[in-house]
């Protein structure tokens, strides 16, 4: 080859490798969006995962209702032992009720408008 055509293939080549570099944010940002449109598809139509969602929603759904009642069966009462347990019952279904209404939030697309009756959009804070 003549070095002419050398010196345009290295150019051409720094010139590639620059382009690469310049635009890979770009490149990455377009190929992450797709891998995850192809996720959130086969989340959507898994069973497994819509099985696991639920599950998981179901599990907090009954933790929180369990320390609610706990938390109004003893707010009232005289005894100091039982007053504690009603805080840390209060405690326990407050975390829960964040923690839930995250995982509703991050999860929400796995029903489509079609969310069981059993499951809440979200849990209220225990005052």
């Amino acid at each position: 080859m003549s070095k002419l055509k050398v010196g345009l293939l290295s150019a051409l080549g720094v010139i590639i490798i620059l382009m690469l570099i310049v635009f890979a944010a770009p490149i990455r940002g377009v190929i992450n969006q797709w891998a995850f449109g192809i996720q959130k598809v086969d989340d959507v139509t898994n069973y497994e995962t819509i099985k696991k969602v639920e599950d998981t929603c179901r599990a907090m759904i009954s933790s929180y209702e369990a320390d609610k009642l706990t938390y109004e069966q003893y707010k009232d009462s005289d005894n100091a032992e039982k007053q504690s347990w009603a805080e840390q019952a209060k405690m326990r279904a407050n975390k829960t009720v964040s923690t839930y209404n995250n995982y509703i939030l991050q999860n929400s697309f796995v029903w489509k408008d079609n969310i069981p009756n059993d499951i809440y959009m979200k849990l209220e804070v225990l005052e």
